[in-house]
């Protein structure tokens, strides 16, 4: 929380406020400690214990104060709320349900929404689940075995997602700024997944230092993809509170150019399985 307060301070200015930014040359980025406490409406003294880790249980008038005058988002305000849940030892107040095995209703579900590429994801992204389409929409991504495939770790790891992911910087800085919000709930398998990704990709590491965070809740991502092409595709995730995962469907209107893409992919992606041989 401390350090979350520290990096949201240093990315606001005083003009961004309303305040004057004064004679002289600051020496770093950002609002000064005694402008975001006045801001907030809280003692200087009291905000600099918050932000060197000496007050761990600040009230929620106060966080909502300090999310106000940081211009915080509501994403991120939440994370805020998370990050002092944490800190005080208390529970998460967003506090996931334990994760089940992929049941056969939602692997049926996989299935009836073919051509369309979809899969089953944790909070932190490892794929439970996919149908032949979604693992055929990031090639590679099933050469590694079932329990390293994490769509966080493909985009940063995987040779073929450089390429494949048309605005690879976008898609790279969603990711990591979903896994800071997952972070206060999950945080033993996020500490995992960012220690492996920062000690093999220092761009990673340079956007978890962001301290950014996003809810993803849906949108659109450009592929450009060797089997189907140059092509835009709508996505939309449902949640799945009595699993504790979530369902990630790409998907487009019949008859448009995107959805041929999709059944040219899923065409491909029936092609590379290779027949059964149980006997002569």
């Amino acid at each position: 929380m401390a350090e979350y307060l520290r990096v949201r301070r240093g990315r606001i200015g005083p003009a961004d406020v309303g305040l004057p930014t004064g004679p002289g040359i600051r020496r770093a980025p950002g609002l000064r400690r005694e402008e975001l406490a006045a801001l907030a409406g809280v003692s200087v003294d009291y905000y600099t214990r918050i932000e060197q880790g000496r007050e761990t249980a600040p009230s929620d008038a106060v966080l909502d104060a300090l999310a106000r005058a940081l211009r915080l988002t509501d994403d991120e305000h939440a994370h805020l709320l998370a990050l002092a849940d944490r800190a005080a030892g208390r529970s998460p107040r967003r506090r996931p349900a334990a994760p089940r095995p992929v049941g056969p209703g939602l692997r049926l579900l996989l299935e009836s929404v073919r051509p369309g590429p979809a899969y089953v994801l944790n909070e932190t992204n490892d794929v439970l689940a996919a149908n032949p389409e979604g693992l055929a929409l990031m090639p590679g991504l099933d050469d590694w075995p079932p329990g390293r495939r994490n769509t966080i770790r493909y985009t940063f790891l995987h040779p073929a997602a450089r390429t494949v992911f048309a605005d690879w910087q976008r898609v790279a800085r969603n990711c990591v700024a979903h896994l800071r919000t997952v972070e206060p709930s999950a945080p033993e398998a996020t500490a995992a997944l960012v220690a492996e990704l920062s000690a093999a990709d220092e761009r990673f590491a340079a956007l978890w230092d962001r301290h950014e965070v996003l809810v993803k809740r849906g949108g659109a991502t450009a592929f450009d993809h060797p089997q189907i092409g140059r092509v835009t595709l709508p996505n939309e995730i449902l949640t799945t509170p009595d699993h504790g995962s979530r369902l990630l469907l790409y998907q487009a209107a019949p008859g448009t150019p995107e959805h041929d893409a999709l059944v040219l992919l899923s065409m491909t992606a029936e092609g590379a399985v290779a027949p059964r041989t149980d006997g002569p």
